[in-house]
């Protein structure tokens, strides 16, 4: 059965990293992978600036017309019809940051409702690290917007607080607890909580309940800025 992982989720959140973790597991287990990016929000970090590295792992890359031209307004391809048209195994959609953004995978309501039941994940990406998600009360009402706008029911959330490079396990406990409170407020369980393993590692030993953990989550990460390299470019 062809799987469907949507994720969604405020700017910031990590959306992207995490649509290329799962991609490359998925194509390491030999699965036939679509990666998609429908971010129309952001032009600066995006899936597009990967493709070689995406290339290389045999996945195929759908990304928005004018995607990394310095061309501000982008448009969807008509190859993302492709996502539910041909024989994959896994398909990762990457959606934009808000719920204006969303709304690029709203118009696909009616071919994600024809999936088969149990092949398709909205996963609510949050990092509770940025202003608009610092709160319980921020979470809820960003998710709600954004199921509203995708036409999506958000089916899990996925703990990805961090502050890159400065993470500790102080900004996942931060996480957990606030989304500890969303999932009993909203009912949307936590499906995953994700971070460097070494981080992730010290989290999962302080015992707290897996019940607001989900699957543990082990990432790698590819979306680094190499800043000498990009300001170089600019030239």
């Amino acid at each position: 059965m062809k799987k469907m992982k949507v994720l969604i989720g405020n700017y910031g959140s990590g959306k992207t990293e995490l649509a290329l973790n799962f991609a490359f597991r998925a194509a390491e287990r030999g699965e036939r992978t679509e990666l998609l990016d429908l971010d129309m929000v952001n032009t600066y970090f995006r899936l597009t600036e990967r493709g070689r590295m995406t290339r290389m792992k045999e996945i195929r890359l759908v990304s928005p017309n004018f995607a990394c031209s310095g061309i501000e307004t982008l448009s969807l391809p008509a190859e993302v019809a492709s996502a539910f048209a041909m024989d994959w195994d896994t398909v990762i959609f990457d959606v934009g940051g808000d719920a204006v953004g969303a709304t690029a995978v709203g118009r696909y309501h009616q071919d994600f409702s024809e999936l088969e039941p149990g092949a398709l994940e909205v996963l609510n990406v949050v990092n509770t690290r940025r202003p608009l998600a610092g709160t319980v009360e921020k979470v809820l009402h960003l998710q709600e917007e954004m199921q509203i706008h995708s036409r999506l029911k958000i089916t899990g959330m996925i703990n990805n607080t961090n502050l890159a490079t400065a993470t500790s396990t102080e900004e996942l406990r931060h996480g957990y607890e606030i989304m500890k409170e969303v999932s009993r407020i909203s009912g949307i369980p936590v499906a995953y909580t994700s971070g460097k393993k070494d981080m992730l590692d010290a989290f999962l030993a302080e015992g707290h309940d897996p019940a607001y953990i989900g699957t543990p989550l082990p990432i790698d990460t590819y979306m680094q800025r190499d800043w000498d390299s990009w300001v170089k470019g600019l030239g």
